[in-house]
């Protein structure tokens, strides 16, 4: 990828944050890893900030705005921090959702659920100030690329949420796996998929700080942590014409501002 920026590390640095953020942003799917293997304009790292920002106001509105006792607070700083957001941003960000800040702006959660090309099935998580352009946006995104929005529960019933765990993958090369899967498993993992370039531990939800608390003892850096959704059954598509069509789909989702994150039953 070709850097944009003057030869200096601590941007280099910074940048480099930036594309490991975006990588892993939107339900760690690899559609979304696909999709981001382009050059990132100022305007892209504009509406990350956003993002990011939007995130870390609605965690500070719903628990408050301090870190230690507001865990998806801490979450969303994290994320926010790994894609270098600037402190002032963040710290605007957590005033304004804890009330305390100048900028009085209305964000709600919402969940949408759809339907994509060769049986794929789409959960789709959005911060807004305007439902009616959130849905407009989204609803657009499914139709236009082979896909349909559906109705609540239609989708999500096969989907369970789960405390997500990252691990990248060149950190374990050199460990014994099969005794670092029982290590894992000690420390409350319900279950690992294991990738080329990280692995996922799967969490009940309830229990993600303690887990993330308990790998953290293993002398294993987490690359990232959330609350998020995982299929029940994934499903393997090889028709490469309906994977491009899935992969669009999921791109398309990914442009529209008001999403935060992206899950699917693509395995």
């Amino acid at each position: 990828m070709v850097r944009k920026y003057s030869d200096n590390s601590d941007v280099f640095v910074a940048w480099d944050r930036l594309q490991i953020f975006l990588s892993n942003m939107s339900g760690h799917s690899k559609w979304a890893k696909v999709h981001r293997q382009k050059t990132i304009t100022d305007a892209k790292r504009g509406a990350v900030f956003t993002k990011l920002g939007n995130l870390i106001t609605v965690a500070a509105k719903e628990d408050g705005g301090d870190l230690e006792s507001n865990f998806k607070l801490r979450l969303a700083v994290e994320k926010a921090r790994t894609a270098n957001m600037p402190k002032d941003n963040i710290a605007r960000a957590i005033k304004r959702g804890a009330g305390t800040g100048s900028d009085k702006l209305i964000l709600e959660e919402i969940t949408y659920e759809g339907f994509g090309p060769g049986g794929s099935a789409f959960v789709v998580e959005a911060i807004t100030d305007n439902k009616n352009r959130t849905v407009a946006e989204v609803k657009s995104a499914f139709s236009k690329n082979g896909g349909q929005l559906a109705g609540p529960n239609s989708v999500l019933w096969q989907f369970e949420r789960r405390g997500l765990i990252y691990l990248e993958s060149e950190q374990l090369k050199n460990k014994k796996l099969e005794q670092l899967e029982l290590d894992l498993i000690d420390a409350g993992a319900q279950d690992i998929k294991k990738g080329a370039e990280e692995w996922e531990i799967v969490t009940a939800p309830d229990r993600l700080q303690a887990v993330e608390k308990n790998i953290g003892s293993l002398n294993l850096d987490i690359s990232e942590s959330l609350l998020g959704y995982r299929a029940k059954e994934e499903i393997t598509v090889t028709n490469e014409a309906v994977l491009e069509k899935i992969n669009k789909l999921y791109g398309t989702l990914d442009e529209v501002d008001d999403i935060s994150n992206i899950y699917t039953n693509i395995n």
